[in-house]
């Protein structure tokens, strides 16, 4: 069981690293209308940090702000933060503060991410790139719920169940896991890890920074924080960019379910690309034939596992490669191993990918996503959703709707989830691939007829998860270079060729 649940994790390493002043939810403004003072001290980072960014520097700070923002004379916790300065005063226009996704990755290393996956000058010109461990991840005030890799738990993306017997054992590990959680939360952190209190902090930092306004990106799980902070704060978000959208303020039930869609949609990309190379793996000469592929191996892994890698991890791990091409052929390996029976190549490729449990970053995930949202307490309800899926979206639908730890969180939600407002200004440029495996093109349609006219939809005829830097549509990337740089957003919605 223990190879079984660390071969899992292996698969699945880029889906766990990867998919609110008063408790009022209305557009706010800066802390207490005082003039912005730069108030940190910048420093050399931690070492996990200089590593990570290596060979670029960055320097690092902390930001004090309020545990609980309801009493904001109470408890504080740190917030730490990274920086890479501009280099060119006359072309500085502020600070871009990033966000790409989780929630509950860690974040001090982006700035250099970023300039590594080769982000335009104009862009290190323009602005201060700002990354941060939000609260409660790796150097600002981190949470456990004590992770441990002989648990029977793998992911935070509940496993694929193959009949509603694995609904109603999914649901005793949710309880155990959320019960587990709860007993581990020693200070009583875990409640106050929501996007809204987060959206806060970042404007506290943009104060703390000695910043009129602050620009934003954000990806993936970014894009919800995004929204909650160009909608709390309107009047002191400047350009916000938002990639590959989950289509709301927080990943809550049916956000989790669009992964089945996203997979759909996403998936005939991986086909097409496998059935082009038959001769080199085997696996089916046309798309239809990669697809039943793909559901004889699942069927044949739910009745026997091969070197621990079940059904359910096989799908999750498919679902993770469908995240960008890079990431095709070795899948398609594995999936050649798998056919042909070949044990001893799919121990070494699992033992390649294998990993430790990431606690804190799981435990930050589940503390945000449950404190966000109403989630159902009813197993019923995700028995009924499983078997609706399962039929609807069969490549992964029956894991997206099955039950998570949030049905049994401890902590009903503080406040409701920020609702988006499109009062304000026309500063929101939404970036969406039209196929993406964990937030489909729809999320990004959610978020523009939200925004209205504070928006502007940017589409891509293109597959995966991340456009901006991540991806390599220079339509994309040039329209929002535009606009990061010279403020020059899309008169209306736009789309972008293959």
């Amino acid at each position: 069981m223990k190879r079984q649940r660390s071969a899992g994790r292996g698969l699945a390493v880029l889906a766990v690293l990867g998919l609110f002043g008063t408790l009022a939810t209305a557009p706010a403004t800066a802390d207490e209308g005082s003039a912005p003072t730069a108030q940190v001290e910048w420093g050399e980072c931690p070492e996990d940090t200089v590593a990570a960014a290596a060979p670029t520097v960055l320097q690092c700070a902390t930001v004090p702000v309020p545990l609980d923002y309801a009493d904001p004379d109470g408890n504080r916790i740190d917030i730490m933060i990274s920086k890479l300065a501009s280099q060119n005063p006359d072309k500085r226009r502020g600070v871009l503060m990033l966000n790409l996704g989780g929630p509950g990755s860690p974040g001090l290393s982006l700035p250099a991410d970023l300039v590594s996956r080769g982000i335009p000058a104009s862009v290190l010109d323009s602005y201060d790139l700002i990354g941060m461990d939000t609260r409660g991840v790796g150097h600002s005030a981190p949470v456990s719920c004590r992770f441990t890799a002989d648990q029977d738990y793998g992911a935070n993306i509940p496993p694929y169940a193959v009949d509603d017997a694995a609904v109603l054992e999914q649901a005793r590990i949710a309880e155990s896991v959320a019960e587990q959680c709860a007993r581990n939360d020693d200070d009583g952190r875990l409640r106050h890890l929501t996007t809204a209190n987060t959206a806060r902090d970042l404007d506290r930092i943009r104060a703390a920074l000695g910043e009129e306004k602050a620009s934003f990106f954000g990806l993936s799980y970014g894009s919800a924080l995004g929204a909650a902070y160009a909608s709390m704060f309107p009047d002191t978000s400047d350009r916000v960019v938002l990639d590959s959208n989950i289509g709301d303020t927080a990943l809550g039930q049916e956000g989790m379910r669009r992964f089945a869609l996203g997979m759909e949609e996403t998936f005939p990309d991986f086909a097409k690309w496998v059935a082009e190379r038959h001769g080199s793996y085997g696996l089916g000469r046309t798309p239809a034939q990669v697809r039943d592929t793909y559901f004889e191996l699942a069927g044949r892994l739910d009745e026997q596992p091969v070197a621990g890698l079940d059904g359910g991890m096989f799908r999750f791990g498919t679902l993770v490669s469908l995240y960008g091409e890079s990431s095709y052929a070795a899948m398609a390996q594995l999936w050649q191993s798998l056919d042909t029976y070949d044990v001893d190549a799919v121990k070494a490729q699992l033992d390649a990918d294998e990993l430790a449990p990431a606690d804190n970053n799981w435990s930050v995930f589940l503390a945000v996503t449950c404190n966000d949202s109403e989630w159902s307490e009813d197993v019923d309800t995700y028995r009924q959703a499983v078997a609706e899926d399962r039929e609807q979206f069969p490549l992964f639908g029956a894991a997206s709707a099955n039950i998570s730890p949030c049905a049994f969180w401890p902590h009903e939600p503080a406040e409701p989830r920020v609702e988006i407002t499109d009062e304000g200004p026309s500063n929101v440029l939404l970036v969406q691939n039209q196929r993406d495996p964990a937030t489909p093109h729809v999320g990004a349609e959610m978020l523009r007829e939200e925004f209205g006219d504070r928006s502007r939809l940017l589409s891509v005829d293109g597959s995966g998860h991340g456009v901006y830097v991540f991806g390599d549509n220079p339509c994309a990337s040039n329209v929002t270079t535009r606009y990061l740089v010279d403020g020059e957003m899309p008169a209306r919605d736009k789309f972008c060729r293959a």
